[in-house]
């Protein structure tokens, strides 16, 4: 039986999961069932900690992989320690499973959960993925980037009539494989998913001048707590030298190295 769940939070926020990008972090699923199984199998020798959310997110409970069926076919869950907990995630009608396999981030989603018994206890049944997400730490840290200095990124986009635009954006995030920006609903206009954003410019303080091309991979609209309407840019970096990769983690790195000693109290 699993430790502990924890029930839900209606004053937080969602958590948000990069396997609901699928567009952005398509080079990291996996659909070889092969793979798929060996990666199960080790979270089950390894009796890794699983959290699996329901409710959109805001429900979720700890517990861990138990078996593999005959036919791979299934797997078998433990189930939470609060009866109530359980049923919700069988009602379910999404859920998705969360982990980590040696600083390794892995993803998974299923449409519902059944019940069942594993040696006389009661248990969780689920069929096997048909992908799964699987992140290096340095793929999916994402950083924030500060609001009262933000880092902003330069690129030329086009018109409707061709003609070129230049346009300064902020941006809310960045990370290894790309970067988020936030635009109004008047400059969206000049992107769609697909896009190829050549010889785009950001300035990363103490560090110089990252040039890198970029695809559009994800919009969506986004309301700000005042109550603004922007629109939300998921944008993939396009086979980043690694010179630049490595000026890009190294700024990650320090930034994220600073804030933590300010929370300390060292800075």
């Amino acid at each position: 039986m699993a430790e502990t769940e924890i029930q839900p939070d209606s004053d937080s926020s969602p958590p948000q999961f990069e396997l609901d990008y699928s567009d952005e972090y398509s080079r990291f699923l996996l659909h070889s069932q092969s793979e798929i199984l060996a990666i199960l199998r080790v979270l089950i020798s390894k009796g890794a900690m699983i959290t699996v959310h329901f409710d959109e997110g805001r429900s979720f409970l700890l517990s861990s992989m138990i078996a593999l069926s005959a036919d791979n076919r299934e797997f078998i869950l433990d189930i939470g320690g609060d009866e109530e907990m359980n049923q919700r995630a069988l009602l379910a009608k999404r859920l998705i499973f969360t982990t980590k396999i040696d600083k390794v981030k892995v993803q998974f989603s299923l449409n519902k959960l059944s019940p069942t018994q594993s040696e006389g206890r009661a248990a969780f049944r689920g069929s096997v993925p048909e992908t799964l997400l699987r992140l290096q730490r340095r793929e999916f840290f994402r950083l924030s980037t500060p609001i009262a200095n933000p880092v902003k990124l330069k690129a030329m986009v086009r018109r409707n009539d061709n003609s070129a635009h230049h346009v300064e954006l902020p941006l809310v995030d960045v990370s290894g494989g790309g970067v988020g920006l936030m635009v109004t609903p008047e400059q969206a206009q000049f992107f769609q998913k697909g896009d190829t954003l050549r010889d785009c410019k950001v300035m990363l303080p103490n560090e110089g001048l990252l040039v890198a091309t970029l695809s559009v991979r994800t919009l969506f609209s986004v309301t700000t707590r005042n109550g603004s309407r922007l629109v939300r840019l998921g944008c993939e970096f396009v086979d980043l030298p690694a010179l630049r990769l490595t000026m890009l983690q190294r700024y990650i790195t320090r930034v994220e190295r600073e804030r933590k000693a300010q929370l300390n109290g060292m800075l």
